[in-house]
């Protein structure tokens, strides 16, 4: 590493990408409930954005010299651990059987599905990766994990300006606890590529289609509230054995 991580150093670079990302979406008019109405949208307010942010992050993990420790974790938890992820994976296809995609353009979907990589790369990129690296630079790992995810959550409340209303501060309590699984998933496979992957489909499955029925939408809510109890319980087992010091780190 050609800088050593500092937490002040992984909160700046997070400021930065959120400062790119909102910056374009102030610029192209933003309605975060229409997000994906069209070939439009999709473009300007889902890929833009996240394309446009994700130059930021490149340049700060290869300006410091960090992708080793924001891909790849030195001390893995319990592989069995990823089971919380998998019922993140099925939550995200249940969610997606309960939609009509018989609207859904080819255009659409190839505007959904790279928005959805790129917000699974920008968003883990920046809280899960760069932001750890830097917290572990001096936070032990039960802080790291309470500090990353609650920044998580809290990157979505800007949401409620941009069109989402009061429901972002619900947002931001369902992120911090889905950003737990994410964490569950880096700690226990020992990458951060599964949770990029695993925050892409989750988001290809929320912003897809229409729901058919409102008794679709509730029951993905309460898939939502479920996934998330599951990630509070298992992150308490991904913590074991590591409170009261920090992790070390690659690189």
């Amino acid at each position: 590493m050609r800088v050593q991580p500092k937490p002040w150093i992984g909160i700046a670079v997070l400021l930065a990408y959120l400062a790119v990302f909102y910056g374009v979406w102030i610029a192209g008019g933003i309605d975060y409930a229409r997000i994906a109405e069209s070939e439009s949208t999709l473009l300007h307010w889902y890929v833009l954005p996240l394309a446009s942010g994700a130059v930021v992050l490149i340049a700060a993990a290869s300006l410091l010299g960090w992708w080793k420790p924001v891909l790849f974790e030195k001390e893995r938890a319990p592989l069995w651990l990823v089971v919380a992820p998998v019922a993140m994976v099925a939550g995200a296809f249940l969610i997606l059987s309960s939609k009509d995609l018989s609207g859904t353009t080819a255009t659409m979907l190839v505007y959904l599905v790279l928005g959805s990589l790129l917000v699974g790369f920008c968003e883990e990129t920046a809280t899960r990766g760069i932001l750890i690296v830097g917290l572990r630079g001096r936070l032990t790992e039960p802080l790291v994990w309470l500090v990353s995810c609650a920044l998580f959550g809290l990157m979505h409340l800007p949401n409620w300006i941009f069109g989402a209303g009061p429901g972002a501060m619900l947002q931001v309590v369902l992120t911090f606890c889905l950003g737990s699984v994410l964490y569950v998933a880096r700690r226990s496979t020992g990458t951060l590529i599964v949770p990029m992957l695993l925050h892409g489909l989750w988001d290809f499955s929320t912003f897809s289609g229409r729901y058919t029925t409102g008794t679709g939408q509730t029951a993905t809510m309460l898939l939502t509230f479920a996934v998330c109890i599951a990630g509070l319980i298992f992150v308490a087992f991904a913590l074991r054995g590591v409170r009261g010091r920090r992790l070390g780190q690659l690189g």
